[in-house]
């Protein structure tokens, strides 16, 4: 049996792996903004994310070359393919359970309405049962986004771990949520922000938020690697303080 992967917990600062990861894409920042794009375009093509998940381990390939001090160029992007499968499984693991819950209710959803439609039919509106579903809808939605948020955060590490650790799909979104788990507070407030920064760059007709995918995904790079560093990254040097100590 493979060790496990030791992480830290209480590890990420959101506004220095955001800081961290500028300073990561700043000297070749057009080249990873024209990255995201290409990889956003190609992991859009296949319903369930099926190109997304290779797309997303070519993008950690390059911030984890180009942090060890390696040469990156475009076709670096590519290299993701390396890690198809793993990486198709953590995204299917990844997008099914959101659509689990997102279709069911919007079927729900639909299904109300035609039903109290159909129920109101000769008689005269009903201002409160429709006020009443609609609560109930919006009650349903908050739990259901909040399961997502809770989703996401936990798949944060598990594309890197893929490509950096050479894990397999299922051990690397395992992990990914161990870890994800211990740092969720901090994870949180850095989506918050990131997500703050890609709605102000959608306000600039959608093309700003190819502008900011660069520094969202450099963010995590750096978080990543707070919490469990580079593999052989005694070959580098790391201008990154060290992790605080973890407590058992």
């Amino acid at each position: 049996m493979t060790p496990e992967i030791p992480f830290q917990r209480h590890a990420v600062d959101p506004i220095q792996c955001i800081k961290d990861g500028w300073e990561l894409v700043k000297d070749q920042y057009w080249l990873f903004v024209g990255m995201c794009l290409v990889a956003l375009l190609i992991g859009s093509a296949v319903p369930l994310g099926i190109l997304l998940g290779p797309m997303m381990c070519g993008i950690y390939m390059t911030f984890f070359k180009r942090r060890r001090g390696e040469q990156i160029e475009f076709g670096t992007l590519f290299k993701g393919f390396d890690y198809f499968g793993p990486s198709v499984v953590a995204t299917l693991l990844h997008v099914l359970p959101i659509l689990a819950i997102i279709v069911p209710a919007y079927i729900f959803f639909y299904v109300s309405i035609i039903f109290t439609s159909v129920a109101a039919q000769g008689q005269e509106p009903n201002p409160a049962a429709m006020l009443a579903m609609f609560a109930m809808f919006g009650i349903f939605w908050l739990i259901a986004m909040f399961i997502i948020i809770i989703i996401s955060i936990g798949f944060t590490f598990a594309y890197p771990l893929i490509v950096d650790r050479k894990m397999q799909g299922f051990d690397a979104v395992k992990l990914s949520f161990k870890a994800a788990m211990a740092n969720f507070w901090r994870l949180l407030g850095m989506s918050i922000v990131t997500g703050l920064m890609s709605m102000v760059g959608l306000l600039f007709c959608y093309i700003g938020l190819f502008l900011v995918l660069p520094l969202v995904y450099g963010s995590t790079a750096a978080a990543y690697e707070r919490v469990f560093g580079l593999s052989d990254s005694s070959q580098f040097h790391s201008d990154l303080p060290p992790p605080p100590p973890t407590f058992t």
